[in-house]
């Protein structure tokens, strides 16, 4: 099997789908600069990569391997997790849908974001590491089989579920924030998404709560874990710069006052979400009260006369 011939594929499978490469990652829930070495033949896909390329695609997985029906539909996982083709079963086979046997209806979204959407949901619930592979599969109505078919470890499981929310978080704050102009309504903006007041909001703290202590002692995760932060307090502070140059803001360092209001969030989310529920001063609006507080005393541009 040559890579390039998968490769050609796994482009038309994108290009059927009509989104841009970097949407398609975010569908399958890889890093874009993975799925963009793959396509150009540097990096092979791995058999789990693959099984959700199919997934997302609606193609049989040997369709994009070049499988043939007397390959019994069976596509064996080297021992790096790389796709070959015509190798006997091992436990890291990947195995196409039988032909005789119809499909169940795919989830809203394919099933790999399904598995992702409630691997999020249970993590919130429960933490990281109380939640199995069998929970996953009870709250997708299927098998552990079908986990782990898409998911071949937890860690790939738990290093997609990162992926999700990061994206899922940058995905809502470009909507929230989209056409907005003036820097001081754009910071407040980001200020309430921060805010967790919503069911979906304190769902999204709890996961990144028990996250943060996985990144430390995963690499993995952790990667993804600075390249968020990376990302956030880069927005963050470009927001700041933009309103020293609209005279909203009072010339401060932007990189410095990003780092200090990303702490006093965290925080003080923290905060709000270990308190008893109802305790005066540690609810969501004591939170928003402090940090708008904070906006107005230490960035905003005095009000001339």
């Amino acid at each position: 099997m040559q890579q390039d011939e998968v490769a050609a594929r796994v482009r038309q499978v994108i290009d059927a789908t009509g989104v841009s490469a970097r949407e398609f990652a975010r569908r399958i829930v890889i890093d874009p600069s993975k799925l963009s070495r793959s396509l150009n033949g540097t990096r092979r896909f791995t058999a789990a990569e693959l099984a959700r390329i199919a997934d997302i695609g609606g193609v049989d997985v040997g369709r994009l391997i070049g499988a043939t029906a007397g390959a019994a539909g069976e596509v064996t996982a080297g021992a790096a997790g790389e796709v070959t083709a015509g190798a006997s079963a091992t436990p890291s086979t990947v195995r196409s849908p039988s032909p005789s046997r119809s499909p169940s209806p795919s989830p809203e979204g394919g099933r790999p974001l399904q598995i992702v959407r409630e691997t999020v949901r249970l993590i919130a619930e429960r933490g990281f590491h109380a939640v199995r592979v069998a929970d996953i599969a009870a709250a997708c109505h299927t098998s552990t089989a079908a986990i782990h078919y898409h998911f071949p470890g937890r860690d790939e499981l738990l290093e997609a579920a990162v992926r999700w929310c990061m994206d899922e978080d940058t995905r809502r704050r470009a909507e929230a924030t989209a056409g907005t102009r003036h820097a001081g309504d754009e910071l407040r903006l980001l200020i309430e998404l921060q805010t967790p007041r919503t069911e979906q909001q304190r769902r999204q703290w709890c996961v990144w709560l028990d996250l943060w202590a996985e990144a430390a002692r995963s690499t993995t995760v952790g990667r993804l874990h600075v390249e968020y932060y990376r990302q956030w307090r880069g927005t963050v502070a470009d927001v700041i710069r933009r309103g020293v140059e609209q005279g909203v803001f009072r010339p401060v360092d932007a990189d410095g006052a990003a780092l200090a209001l990303t702490a006093l969030i965290d925080g003080l989310a923290s905060q709000v979400l270990a308190a008893e529920p109802g305790l005066p001063g540690t609810g969501a609006p004591a939170m928003h009260d402090a940090l708008i507080a904070h906006v107005d005393a230490c960035l905003m541009a005095p009000v001339s006369g």
